[in-house]
């Protein structure tokens, strides 16, 4: 076993943690994942309370461990879906955010018993959830999938673990054993995956998109801030090609596309999305173009990751996929992680003086 203050605070035997990405870690995944000695966060900021409690009953049925629940304080019903959490202490171990908490909803989970584990992209964003009574963070380097920054996991890991004094969890560019041996190493007490969890066989993601995911080198990913106006790491697939080559009148076309599948998905009028745009333009310099596209880029993340379109939708993705070529069991994958770190960590036992 790899004993680390992250498997003691969590529960769980292997010291890694499973990250929640929308639409992806449901239940199965949860589940899978820490039935296999990992532990899993829920991915609840994509869903309103009610999605979230039956989810959370279904979870609990499928696993005896305890889990997490990631969510945003800015989502739609975020003060129920935080009483609803601390509701399921009894099983809810963490919580895992990206910002927007403050001192007193932090408070109420550490009240309740529930750990806070925020994901932080800055040295900055580190020591503020530090000040704020967060126990751990997980530090995302500039690998990571999805809305990622620019400072590489080696560079930015060293430098949150000397500014904060609480406990550090690295993600970015991670998904073998070597690499939770070098976070280990680091001074992590662990490391959090989400591309390789994607890339399961438990992950829901349907066999399109997941095809693609195994087929893309290094190469076929790109950073782009033509989606919703911030850099965001993805699969450069048919659609993300057209969107990175919009000049202004192909982004209206590319807009009008997002706008309509934001109508289909949600029933909304033009009218409603084009309001919704408009709210998002209002705190910054973000084109009506740029920001129809921002409103409806989840949809546009579902029509892959849910309804299965490879080509016309989009992929989030670590750059670490572009050396992933096969979709494991999470019980398989964890085991050969645990073997691999051991041996790498023994072996660097070996090398000292």
């Amino acid at each position: 076993m790899i004993k680390s203050p992250l498997t003691e605070a969590l529960g769980c035997r292997i010291p890694v943690i499973q990250t929640a990405m929308g639409w992806v870690a449901k239940p199965e995944l949860v589940a899978a994942t820490s039935n296999a000695g990992a532990f899993g966060f829920l991915a609840a900021a994509v869903m309103s309370p009610k999605e979230m409690a039956e989810e959370i009953a279904r979870l609990r049925d499928l696993t005896p461990h305890n889990f997490g629940v990631n969510f945003h304080s800015f989502q739609p019903g975020a003060a129920e879906i935080v009483d609803t959490i601390i509701a399921h202490k009894d099983r809810v171990r963490a919580v895992s955010f990206g910002r927007g908490p403050d001192a007193k909803m932090i408070g109420r989970f550490k009240d309740a018993g529930i750990l806070c584990i925020p994901t932080i992209g800055a040295v900055k964003h580190a020591q503020k959830m530090a000040e704020l009574g967060c126990d751990m963070v997980t530090v995302q380097g500039g690998e990571g999938g999805g809305h990622t920054g620019a400072v590489p996991t080696t560079v930015l890991l060293p430098q949150v673990l000397d500014a904060v004094q609480i406990p550090v969890v690295a993600a970015g560019g991670f998904a073998d054993g070597r690499g939770l041996a070098a976070a280990l190493g680091f001074g992590a007490v662990g490391i959090a995956m989400g591309t390789r969890f994607l890339m399961t066989a438990e992950s829901p993601v349907p066999a399109a998109p997941k095809a693609a995911y195994v087929k893309a080198g290094t190469g076929d990913i790109a950073v782009s801030t033509k989606v919703d106006g911030i850099p965001q790491r993805m699969i450069l697939n048919p659609l993300l090609k057209r969107i990175e080559g919009s000049g202004t009148l192909a982004m209206w076309l590319r807009a009008m596309e997002a706008g309509m599948e934001m109508k289909r998905q949600t029933g909304m009028g033009w009218g409603d999305v084009i309001r919704t745009a408009k709210s998002m333009t209002s705190h910054g310099e973000m084109p009506l173009a740029q920001a129809m596209m921002a409103a409806a880029a989840p949809m546009m993340i579902q029509r892959a990751v849910v309804s299965g379109d490879a080509e016309n939708g989009l992929m989030a993705t670590g750059v670490v996929a572009g050396r992933i070529k096969d979709l494991p069991r999470c019980a398989d994958l964890l085991a050969s992680i645990e073997a691999e770190a051991l041996a790498r960590l023994a072996a660097m036992k070996g090398l000292s003086a």
